[in-house]
């Protein structure tokens, strides 16, 4: 039988519930336990999907199409859990399971209320992901805050399953804030409290704080904190600041949150000593890296909110780890393209990368980008939308397709280099209608790519779109020299491209999201490619001023700002 750890957060949001969750998994699979992790958000959409990107940050794609909460990003990331659909359940869904039963007449004409109908629902999809994955310990993560009326129904629901499991089969660990008021110059407990208190008058009392603070708990406040919320001193937990959000799991560790939670859930047997060993290299080789740095240019439409993409810029982290250098990222709002002195501001990158994205803003910028990428040989990599407008630039600036487009931003284009789904054509709900999920992808032989994967045959990636390359224009861009290095098995869809290592040292592109995949101890071989491609740019870059006193034209040529458009 697994034993369950329930995961709350207070006093604000963002705190960090959803790292904390993944850190404790990250220790207990250390201590040779099997760890599931689950997400049960508080908000009435069925899943994230159709939300922007500025109100939830990014969407993260399971293997089998699920588009799920950011947090399951970290928890892959942190843990070997495989999650699915399963792990992730919003009211939404919640609800409309709920519903769809009743409409069914599975509850045998009775009135559905919140208790039982909808916590037993809960409930139901907990325990369902004990029963599929057999693990010995099961992460449930609340999102939102305590005292928000959305949340009710989930935290009566593990309130709930705290009684049914009974004692040592399952803790409540709640996350909390203790603020840092400068001028007065101390940390403040009283959120806590407050916190505390409003957890425990809807019956859940936790059992290990985790207080996040800019400043480390003294001995007295940590004390205090356990007097007025009525925990032990050693379950007061400070999550302090970080410099790298891979710290944490060992931060954790050194304050025995590990020991505790396996002392707490009767695990003693089970588990063994912590092997942390890889997890402190990693983070040395990222706050020290020994091989140099590399600079890289995001040239996106979301970038206000790194969230975004949070992904994309972990797997650039990891890139780096496994070349031992440091990613210097920067990140370029494609809209400030626009202007006549978009080079200069493109000059000093080492390599520049356009991720996913939906919508006609920006677009033009990102174009500029591209061209820049290729005329002057800076290392490229282009991600779904990335990959899209890379063909659309060799086909308006090579191909000499005047107006080539795709139909996403222009129904009228006479060049639709890039349509519709073929699938989706007459589908005009947005919700779940993408390409999703893991798809197989057949590499060139002879290809960059196919070398960047070990020279593998075929590989599966996750994908999230609703637009792809138009099979009608491949002969022509082929001809011009682009070569189509990934293709789905049945050759419907283009799944990634590259220019001849002759014409190009780097230019890929790929329309599925490898970021997904891309865990800090296992690099993506496609980031951990791009980022040796970047250090090697600057270090040609800086051999060239050596030996001339300034880059190499060869190696920046100069393009005028309106020739890319």
């Amino acid at each position: 039988m697994p034993k369950y750890i329930f995961v709350t957060g207070g006093v604000v949001s963002s705190l960090g519930k959803g790292l904390a969750a993944s850190s404790i998994g990250c220790l207990l699979e250390s201590r040779g336990l099997q760890v599931a992790l689950i997400k049960l958000d508080p908000y009435i959409n069925v899943d994230p999907g159709t939300m922007s990107p500025f109100q939830h940050g990014e969407v993260f794609v399971t293997d089998d199409g699920a588009e799920t909460d950011l947090d399951l990003g970290h928890y892959e990331r942190f843990t070997h859990a495989h999650l699915s659909q399963a792990n992730n359940w919003t009211t939404g869904r919640i609800y409309l399971s709920v519903i769809e039963k009743e409409r069914r007449g599975d509850y045998l004409g009775k009135t559905i209320q919140v208790i039982p109908h909808v916590t037993n629902e809960i409930k139901t999809a907990v325990r369902a992901v004990a029963d599929k994955d057999k693990p010995d310990v099961v992460i449930v993560e609340i999102g939102g805050t305590v005292g928000d009326i959305e949340s009710l129904p989930f935290l009566e629901a593990i309130r709930q399953m705290g009684n049914e499991e009974g004692a040592g089969n399952a803790i409540f660990i709640h996350v909390t804030l203790v603020p840092y008021i400068a001028a007065a110059g101390e940390l403040k407990t009283k959120p806590t409290q407050h916190s505390v208190r409003d957890l425990r008058e809807i019956g859940i009392a936790p059992d290990i704080l985790l207080c996040r603070s800019e400043k480390p708990l003294s001995r007295e406040l940590r004390g205090k904190i356990a007097l007025f919320c009525n925990v032990k001193e050693s379950a007061v937990i400070s999550a302090q600041d970080v410099d790298t959000i891979y710290d944490v799991p060992l931060a954790f560790h050194e304050q025995g949150l590990d020991g505790l939670i396996i002392s707490q859930l009767g695990l003693e047997s089970q588990a063994a000593q912590t092997d942390l060993t890889e997890w402190r290299n990693l983070v040395s080789t990222i706050r020290e890296p020994s091989g140099g740095e590399a600079s890289i240019a995001i040239v996106g439409k979301y970038v206000e909110l790194e969230d975004s993409y949070k992904s994309l810029r972990e797997a650039l982290t990891h890139g780096g780890v496994a070349n031992n250098l440091r990613v210097d990222v920067k990140w370029i709002e494609s809209e400030e393209l626009m202007d006549d002195d978009y080079e200069n501001r493109l000059r000093d990158f080492d390599a520049i990368l356009v991720p996913g994205g939906f919508g006609k803003r920006g677009i033009a910028g990102m174009i500029r980008a591209i061209f820049y990428a290729r005329k002057t040989r800076t290392p490229y990599f282009g991600i779904c939308l990335g990959m899209q407008t890379a063909c659309i630039e060799y086909a308006r600036n090579v191909c000499e397709l005047k107006d080539a487009d795709s139909t996403e931003f222009d129904l009228e284009t006479p060049h639709p280099v890039i349509f519709k789904l073929r699938d989706l054509v007459g589908v005009e709900e947005l919700g779940g209608t993408m390409r999703l999920g893991a798809w197989p992808c057949k590499l060139a032989p002879n290809s960059l790519v196919r070398e960047i994967y070990g020279d593998v045959e075929e590989i599966s990636e996750r994908h999230r779109h609703r637009y792809e390359f138009n099979p009608e224009y491949r002969q022509t861009l082929e001809r011009e020299g682009l070569v189509f290095s990934g293709i789905s098995p049945d050759g419907k869809f283009v799944e990634m491209i590259e220019l001849p290592r002759e014409v190009h040292p780097w230019f890929v592109g790929c329309q599925f999201h490898p970021e997904y995949k891309s865990k800090p101890l296992s690099a993506h071989p496609l980031f951990a490619s791009f980022v040796r491609a970047a250090h090697e740019n600057r270090l040609q870059t800086e051999t060239s001023m050596d030996k001339n006193g300034e880059v190499d034209l060869v190696v920046h040529e100069r393009v005028s700002a309106t020739s890319g458009d």
